[in-house]
């Protein structure tokens, strides 16, 4: 650092691998530090704000829009089930999840309902909800009164697509998980 100066500016990061995208994101602030050597380095942490990864991942999320349901896929070409989308969204930010919807039974910390944020992970039984044990998983992009959640459903749709939380799912909600911070 020269003079213990840090120097602060404005990006355009680039995001690159989004179907569809515009590769650009946000404008980000980054700081940069004046290293002994003449090196410059980035403080990592900085490229990121808090909610910055929720973000791209439900921007990466809604670009599958429409790519049609198939069972025990997780290849876009071919198609998804709910979760092998949700592993392939996860992945493509290098976070583990599990591929069956059961195995999200036992991951990331729980969060009540009115606490969940876009991101987080909502698990529902199959399509028996008399059956209480997780059989179907979709990604909040909108929390509060009016949640929605993308998934692939097996549904009317056979497809990718955003769903509110109505009476159907309501019934068959099982819990929220929080998979990121």
């Amino acid at each position: 650092m020269i003079n213990g100066v840090l120097f602060f500016f404005s990006v355009l990061l680039a995001h690159n691998g989004v179907p569809g995208g515009t590769g650009i994101t946000p404008t980000t602030s980054v700081i940069l530090t004046q290293l002994d050597t003449g090196k410059v380095a980035v403080d990592s942490a900085s490229l990121k704000n808090k909610n910055g990864i929720r973000t791209d991942l439900i921007d990466f999320a809604k670009t599958f829009k429409g790519v049609r349901y198939k069972y025990a896929s997780s290849d876009p070409k071919k198609g998804f089930d709910c979760s092998g989308f949700v592993m392939y969204v996860f992945n493509h930010f290098q976070i583990t999840v599990p591929r069956s919807s059961i195995g999200f039974t036992t991951v990331g910390s729980a969060i009540e309902l009115p606490s969940a944020q876009p991101g987080d992970v909502i698990l529902f039984t199959g399509t028996n909800k008399k059956i209480r044990k997780v059989g179907h998983v979709g990604i909040i992009t909108q929390a509060g009164e009016n949640l929605t959640f993308i998934h692939a459903s097996s549904g009317k749709t056979y497809s990718v697509t955003e769903t509110t939380l109505n009476k159907h799912y309501k019934e068959r909600f099982i819990k929220v998980v929080r998979l990121l911070d």
